[in-house]
């Protein structure tokens, strides 16, 4: 079965931790160890956020005002290269030599006059107290919002269109190549009206991009790996509940975080509805055993009533 898995960016990096080469290469090795195991059963094809190493770049390049500053489509495929060249290496490493690992710098077309664009919500880059977050704001004229108990920057996220690679990425996929693509959303590009392209100032959500590749690769199933074990109803609540089994038509009725794990919902319920695959949530080191229904939340159309994790 063709299975897509969506790395998030916090499953790479823990909130709070030092944005530095050595953590991220630790960090990747750790989902190459939760995903290696599943190559032998699926083929797969894996996407990647990439919200606290772009961030990490605009501020770097903030920190260099002499070099200009550079606009988030080429920070976006400055990490799709940089992750993708971690995961692709740890993965060979774990990987029989015969099994063929690709990252594919992959374009996607937005919309450039989505409604995003005039409500920045995609959190980047590290995350700060309030008081801080304000002063930054003031300063650089971002947008800042809370992110769990901190706040960070937030830029436009437009939903994704097309995905510009996808004839290349099929192919590869015909010849059994696990491809590493679309990470941290893939690069945001817009037509403009002579037909030709250019980049735009946007972090496209990378949940959306899966979606959408899944859906279009035909792939059975979709898994988002995240750093917490479930989607929560009533998340941070004294009455949350983590949630096992769940249909689309359940799963919107509920509220969920803007910025966090709405678009993840948003993007899961759209993949199942249009497709009919099955869709796990969960923690990156259970990867396994989301995919076996034995942790994480599954969507599905099969599900004849919501079901709760124990102790829940």
């Amino acid at each position: 079965m063709l299975t897509v898995i969506a790395l998030g960016g916090n499953a790479l990096l823990q909130r709070g931790e030092p944005l530095t080469a050595d953590n991220q290469r630790h960090n990747v090795g750790l989902a190459a160890d939760a995903m290696a195991p599943l190559a032998p059963r699926r083929q797969l094809v894996i996407t990647h956020g990439n919200g606290p190493q772009v961030g990490l770049l605009a501020l770097q390049a903030l920190a260099a005002p002499d070099s200009g500053t550079y606009p988030l489509d080429i920070l976006d495929a400055e990490t799709e290269g940089m992750i993708g060249y971690l995961i692709e290496q740890e993965l060979q490493n774990r990987l029989p030599s015969e099994q063929q690992c690709v990252t594919l710098l992959t374009q996607i077309e937005v919309d450039p006059c989505d409604a995003a664009f005039y409500n920045p919500n995609k959190p980047i880059g590290p995350v700060y107290e309030c008081a801080e977050a304000a002063r930054l704001a003031r300063e650089r004229g971002w947008a800042v919002a809370l992110d769990g108990p901190h706040y960070r920057r937030v830029v436009p996220s437009p939903r994704p269109v097309r995905i510009l690679e996808l004839p290349v990425i099929q192919l590869l996929v015909r010849q059994q190549v696990l491809v590493i693509c679309a990470g941290g959303g893939g690069i945001p590009v817009a037509r403009q009206q002579d037909g030709s392209l250019l980049g735009i100032e946007a972090v496209i959500d990378k949940d959306a991009a899966s979606a959408l590749l899944a859906r279009q690769l035909g792939a059975g199933e979709l898994l988002m790996l995240t750093d917490v074990d479930a989607i929560y109803d009533n998340w941070q609540q004294s009455d949350a509940r983590a949630i096992r089994r769940i249909t689309p038509d359940d799963l919107r009725r509920r509220q969920f975080a803007e910025g966090s794990m709405a678009p993840k919902v948003a993007a899961a319920c759209d993949f199942v509805e249009q497709t009919g695959g099955v869709v796990g949530i969960g923690r990156l080191q259970d990867a396994a055993a989301i995919l076996d229904g034995k942790a994480g939340t599954r969507i599905s159309r099969d599900v004849t009533e919501t079901l709760w994790w124990p102790g829940h």
